[in-house]
């Protein structure tokens, strides 16, 4: 009988065991399926929102300082005029550029390029002779078309136009025929006026005795966009225009002027009935428009 009793006693505590043990597993398992909930408030570690330390804002980024405009800025222009005009005015100092919305239309350069073919020469000749130093000279102040023919010959006809697109940064401009009718947008003389002026053009040895003969042009060169300017800028820019009224009944009439701090380029085409001073005068317009 003790036996029996002592047997039932040791089952019943199996038994018990048996039923415990798989509600702490469980337990255990709910744990770990809700262990990314939010801990109570009397558990969080770390200091509360008012013990944490502040943070200094990032001191601003230094402004760069403004310059005040050139004297030729971008500005309005509206000219009354017969024919195709077009204008770009470059900032010398920043590079930026601002023209008409056809200042990527080309036209023909005529003597507006005799500063590039000048450049060109000097840039590529250690130690030109002093006998095409003075053909040069007359090239840029009287405009004379034989010397630029020697020089366009001497600077290897087209290669010359090539190199000018690759130094000066040019983006429309073509060789086209000879030396008068190379393809030049508003924008990319602009562009060879910069380049002319910042010695990339002619190198640093002939930079300046360029820019020289250009300040000193003949009273008949300095059309259009010198007239229009204060008289204290007029004795420090540089100019070289073009002109010419071809067989298909149109002047091609071009002003280029490299200024203290801003290079203007103007081109235009229109009847020849209307004869060169139209187109100086378009130049002259512009310039003043842009100095508002």
């Amino acid at each position: 009988m003790r036996k029996r009793v002592g047997l039932v006693v040791f089952v019943l505590l199996v038994a018990g065991l048996m039923v415990g043990v798989p509600y702490v597993w469980g337990s255990g398992k709910l744990a770990r399926h809700t262990s990314n909930a939010v801990a109570p408030a009397d558990l969080i570690v770390g200091p509360t929102a008012s013990e944490t330390p502040a943070r200094k804002a990032n001191p601003a980024a230094p402004t760069a300082p403004t310059l005040p405009p050139a004297l030729l800025h971008p500005a309005p222009v509206a000219v009354d005029a017969t024919g195709f005009w077009s204008w770009t005015v470059l900032d010398r100092r920043t590079g930026e550029i601002a023209g008409s919305a056809n200042a990527a239309t080309t036209q023909r350069t005529a003597s507006m390029i005799k500063a590039w073919l000048a450049a060109d020469y000097l840039r590529r000749t250690a130690n030109p002779s002093q006998s095409n130093l003075r053909q040069l000279s007359v090239m840029i102040r009287s405009s004379d078309n034989n010397a630029a023919s020697y020089f366009w010959g001497l600077d290897g006809k087209s290669a010359s136009i090539t190199r000018l697109i690759q130094i000066c940064g040019l983006t429309d401009s073509k060789y086209y025929i000879d030396w008068a009718s190379t393809m030049v947008s508003a924008r990319d003389a602009a562009r060879m006026g910069a380049c002319i002026g910042d010695g990339r053009a002619a190198g640093p040895k002939w930079t300046d005795w360029l820019l020289n003969e250009m300040r000193n042009v003949s009273s008949s060169q300095e059309f259009g966009i010198v007239p229009a300017l204060p008289e204290a800028e007029r004795a420090t820019t540089a100019v070289k225009n073009g002109w010419i009224a071809r067989s298909d009944g149109k002047w091609h009439v071009n002003c280029l002027a490299v200024g203290t701090d801003w290079v203007l380029s103007v081109l235009t085409v229109y009847p020849s009935s209307k004869g060169m001073g139209y187109g100086a005068s378009i130049c002259s317009q512009v310039t003043h428009q842009l100095q508002a």
